[in-house]
C-alpha cells in the first residue's frame, strides 16, 4: 500500500471541382421534350463531418461577466495575464464580482462610483442572505482587489474598501483520515478491481480509483492538479514529478513505488481495452477538457467510501490531501518541507496542520528536556 514519504519526500476536406463537361447540342425548342430530373441529378452530396475540436492549451481566457461593468472584465484580464490565474480561480472571481456589480446596479451605483457605505450594505446583505463568514470574507477579498486595481490604474481616485473590516471567523481544523481509514479505502478499491464477475468498464473504473488514491495519498496533490496529470508521468520511472499548481507555479513532488505501479497498471489496462488511444492525459475522459473532471473524481471517491464503510461526507480528494500532510507531520516531517510539498505560498496556510503535533511535542519535551524528570 502507498505511504507518504516519512520525512522527505477535420477540418472539412476540400472537394476538387470536376472537369467541365461540354454542353449537349442545342435542339429546336419546338421539338425538345423536357425530361424529368433523375435521382442521380437531384441527389445532394454527402455532408462532411467536421473534425472534433482539439482542447486548447495555454493560459485560460478570462471569462466575461454578464451585466457587469467593463472594468470588472479588465480586472479579470489582469489576474489572468499577470498572476497566471487558472480557470477555476477566474470563474470564482467572475461569479463574486458579477454579484457585486448587479447589487450595485440595483441601487444606481457601479464599481467606479460606489462608496464605502454601499459596500458595507452589500456585505450586510450577504449575511442576511445566509452566507457564511468564510463566503463573505472571500467576496470582500475579491472586491478589495478590484478596488485596488481600479485605484492603481487611475479609474478611481480612492479605495472605498480600505476602511472595511472583514468578518471575524474562526479557523476550523481540517478533516483528516487515519492511516487505517486510508488503508481501508485502498483495500476496498483493490477488492473491487479483483472481482471476477464484472464488466470491463467496472474493472477499469476500479483500477482508475486505485491509481487516483495511490497518487493522491503519496503526493498530496490538489484534485485539479491530479486529474490534469499527463500520461507521460506514468511512462517515466522516476521518483520525482513536476507539477504545475496555482498561479502556474511549478513544484516537485515525490512518487513512491505503490503510486508508480498503480499508474503503470492503469495505463496498461487502458491500452489493453483499446480505450482513449493517443490521449495525452493520465485520466482521459469524454469531457470538454479531455480528462476526468473534479466533480466526477469526488463522486467516485464518495461511492468508494460507502463501499468501505466510511461516512461519505468525511471523504473527499481534499481530505486525502489533508491526510497526506498530517501523517507526514506525525512521522517527523518539518512544517517547511510540508509547505513545499503542498505548494502553499504562505506557511501560515500550512500551520492549520500543527494540531496533529501536540502529542508529539509533548513526548519530545518529556523525553528530551534535561529537567523533564524533575518535579
Amino acid at each position: 500500500m502507498g505511504r507518504p514519504p516519512k520525512a522527505f519526500g477535420t477540418a472539412a476536406t476540400r472537394r476538387t471541382a470536376a472537369a467541365p463537361v461540354a454542353p449537349p447540342p442545342r435542339k429546336d425548342s419546338s421539338t425538345a421534350v423536357a425530361k424529368p430530373a433523375t435521382k442521380a441529378a437531384t441527389k445532394k452530396p454527402p455532408a462532411v463531418k467536421p473534425a472534433p475540436a482539439k482542447p486548447k492549451r495555454g493560459r485560460p481566457k478570462a471569462p466575461r461577466v454578464q451585466k457587469a461593468d467593463r472594468h470588472v472584465d479588465l480586472f479579470l484580464d489582469m489576474i489572468a495575464a499577470e498572476r497566471g490565474a487558472g480557470k477555476n480561480t477566474l470563474d470564482a472571481y467572475a461569479r463574486d464580482l458579477a454579484d457585486v456589480s448587479e447589487r450595485l446596479q440595483a441601487v444606481g451605483r457601479s464599481v467606479l462610483d460606489a462608496r464605502t457605505e454601499d459596500f458595507r450594505a452589500y456585505l450586510a446583505g450577504l449575511t442576511a442572505r445566509g452566507f457564511k463568514a468564510t463566503s463573505v470574507a472571500r467576496k470582500l477579498s475579491a472586491v478589495r482587489q478590484l478596488c485596488r486595481f481600479l485605484y492603481a490604474e487611475g479609474h478611481r481616485k480612492d479605495d472605498p474598501t480600505a476602511m472595511i473590516e472583514g468578518p471575524r471567523r474562526g479557523r476550523s481544523l481540517p478533516k483528516i483520515l487515519s492511516v487505517a481509514e486510508v488503508d481501508r479505502l485502498i483495500e476496498t478499491a483493490r477488492a473491487l478491481a479483483a472481482r471476477t464477475e464484472q464488466s470491463e468498464g467496472e474493472r477499469l473504473r476500479a483500477l482508475r480509483m486505485i491509481c487516483l488514491l495511490e497518487v493522491l495519498y503519496a503526493t498530496g496533490l490538489r484534485v485539479s492538479e491530479l486529474i490534469a496529470l499527463p500520461a507521460a508521468a506514468a511512462r517515466r520511472d522516476e521518483r520525482m514529478l513536476v507539477v504545475r499548481g496555482k498561479g502556474s507555479k511549478e513544484r516537485m513532488v515525490i512518487l513512491n513505488g505503490a503510486a508508480r505501479d498503480a499508474m503503470k497498471t492503469w495505463l496498461a489496462a487502458l491500452a489493453e481495452a483499446g480505450r482513449f488511444e493517443g490521449s495525452r492525459w493520465l485520466f482521459p475522459s469524454f469531457s470538454e477538457t479531455g480528462h476526468l473532471t473534479r466533480q466526477h473524481a469526488a463522486r467516485e471517491l464518495k461511492d468508494l467510501a460507502i463501499a468501505a464503510g466510511l461516512r461519505p461526507d468525511k471523504v473527499s480528494p481534499h481530505v486525502l490531501r489533508h491526510a497526506f500532510a498530517s501523517h507526514l507531520l506525525q512521522n517527523g516531517a518539518d512544517l517547511r518541507s510540508v509547505q513545499m510539498l503542498l505548494g502553499h505560498a504562505d506557511i501560515s496556510t500550512t500551520q492549520i496542520y500543527t494540531h496533529v503535533l501536540e502529542e508529539r511535542l509533548k513526548s519530545l519535551v518529556r523525553d528530551l528536556h534535561p529537567l523533564a524528570d524533575e518535579g
